[in-house]
Parts: structure tokens; C-alpha cells; sequence
């Protein structure tokens, strides 16, 4: 199998991993307040990943650099707000409506690939993010007749966004160590979040549900952040991001499940036209 085939590969883990985060860390938030939660989360990727590399250490892999220092800020930083933003939209939307929404990462991803780093998108991907977008607006708006939009989906799409200028980040330092680069964001973003929980007054020590929160920090954002990297080195980041794009669909039919929630007719429309985005996302000429 080349390197591509391998790289795509990676990227639908990656994106399978993901996809677990959205309903579980719903049944979280009944007991552990937002921010604390994203940090956990976080925390738990770099905890994890610290802990797996004392285990097996790829001594190939290039360390990170004074040259990678401002991306390397940046992505720390973004990672704070993103699942900030996530964790306070998950509490006031469904767990299945924010799971498609994070879709909505491709088009914020890609777009700042195009105008920020210059890597190029196809006509097909055009298509995509016409048909994403559509998509995402199709579930944030709260009333058709005064369009206005729902506060928790406005929250998750915020944090699409950080999501997609940290991706841009994250792709500029593809070329190194992707276990370091976790461990980095992970103690970075975690600490940070953990910090700003503690300042704005939130308080939570019950040790089984942070126990909880570590272990899926580790799977849906640790080894998800990791398969991502290694794809994003081959694929670059617009594309790594469409193949991305199956994780939304698999943690909106988990939500469905876990839930027990009936989808409207608004979700269901939403779901085949975000679809047919993904579709030509994902089949997007070379």
C-alpha cells in the first residue's frame, strides 16, 4: 500500500476516533462544567501520549524546532478556545445537530488553506464547501420565518473555526514528531483550559467522571490528533480535512442512539445535503 492509501487511512481513524467525543462528552457535561471538561480532554491527549511514548519512541521522527515556535503558540491557543466553545455549544444543542455541524471544520479548514497558505482546492472541493455550508446553516437557524440562529450551534461553528485555522497550524508542522506535537497541545490546551476554568469560578473534583474525562481525551482527541498528523504530512491540509468529514456522521448516529432523540425533518434534509458535500469532498480531483 503507497503512502497516500496509508494517509488516507489514517485520516478516517483519525475521524472515527473523533466521533466518539461529541455524545460521550454530552453525558459528561451533566456533571462536569464546560471548560473544565475541555481541558480535561486535552489534558488527557498529552497524559495519554506522554505515557504511550515512554513505551515505544519513533527515534526517526523530527523534534520540534524555534522555527515552529509561533505555529506552535498558535495551535496551543486555538486548542484552548475550540473545544471551549464546543463544550458550551454541547449544552445548549443536541449531541447529534453539534456532531454534523463539526463538518463544518472542512470549509473553515480549507478555505484558510487557500487564502492564508495557498494550497489549492479543487472545483469539486468548491462544491463541498458550498454544500457543508448550506448544511450547517440549515441547523443553526432556530426560526426560518426570522432566521435567527440557535446560540449552541453558533458556539459549535465558532469552534469549527479555531479548529480550521489550528489545522493550518497543525499541517505546517506535519514533518515532525506527531507524538510530541500531541504531547504539546495536550499540557498546553489542557493546563490552559483547566486555568481558565479555576479563574472564571468553575469547581469540579469528582475523580471517576474526570477519570472518565482523561481516558476519552486520550482516544477521541489523543490518537485521533495523532493519525491526524501523519495524514495531514501526505495529504495537506484541505484534503486530510475532507476525508475527516465521516467522523460528523458517525458521532450524530451514536447521539441518535445513546439519545434516543427523534431527528426532524430540518435534520434529516440537513444530513443528505451535508452528504452529498462529503461525497464530493471526499472525491475531490487531484
Amino acid at each position: 500500500m503507497d503512502k497516500t492509501k496509508i494517509a488516507i487511512c489514517y485520516a478516517i481513524l483519525a475521524a472515527a476516533l473523533y466521533a466518539i467525543s461529541a455524545p460521550i462528552s454530552k453525558l459528561l457535561l451533566a456533571y462536569i462544567p464546560s471548560t473544565m471538561m475541555a481541558g480535561l480532554l486535552y489534558l488527557g491527549a498529552g497524559l495519554g501520549m506522554y505515557l504511550l511514548g515512554k513505551f515505544r519512541r519513533d527515534e526517526k521522527e523530527q523534534p520540534i524546532t524555534k522555527k515552529e515556535r509561533p505555529y506552535t503558540v498558535a495551535m496551543v491557543l486555538l486548542d484552548i478556545g475550540a473545544p471551549v466553545l464546543l463544550m458550551i455549544g454541547l449544552t445548549r444543542c443536541s449531541a447529534a445537530n453539534a456532531s454534523l455541524l463539526n463538518n463544518f471544520e472542512i470549509v473553515a479548514t480549507s478555505l484558510i488553506a487557500l487564502c492564508i497558505f495557498r494550497e489549492t482546492i479543487s472545483r469539486r472541493l468548491w462544491i463541498a464547501i458550498f454544500l457543508v455550508t448550506a448544511s450547517s446553516i440549515l441547523l443553526s437557524v432556530e426560526d426560518m420565518s426570522s432566521f435567527s440562529f440557535t446560540l449552541g450551534s453558533v458556539f459549535v461553528l465558532l469552534a469549527c473555526i479555531c479548529w480550521g485555522f489550528e489545522n493550518n497550524c497543525t499541517r505546517m508542522m506535519s514533518e515532525k514528531d506527531p507524538a510530541q506535537i500531541v504531547v504539546i497541545k495536550g499540557f498546553g490546551s489542557g493546563i490552559g483550559a483547566i486555568l481558565l476554568a479555576l479563574i472564571t469560578g468553575e469547581r469540579y473534583f469528582h475523580a471517576g467522571y474526570m477519570a472518565l474525562a482523561l481516558l476519552l481525551g486520550f482516544v477521541a482527541y489523543g490518537m485521533s490528533i495523532y493519525f491526524y498528523i501523519y495524514a495531514q504530512r501526505y495529504l495537506g491540509a484541505a484534503k486530510t480535512s475532507t476525508y475527516y468529514a465521516v467522523s460528523p456522521f458517525i458521532g450524530a448516529g451514536l447521539s441518535l442512539l445513546i439519545f434516543r432523540e427523534l431527528p426532524s425533518a430540518v435534520f434529516l434534509v440537513a444530513l443528505a445535503v451535508m452528504a452529498a458535500g462529503t461525497y464530493y469532498a471526499t472525491t475531490s480531483e487531484k
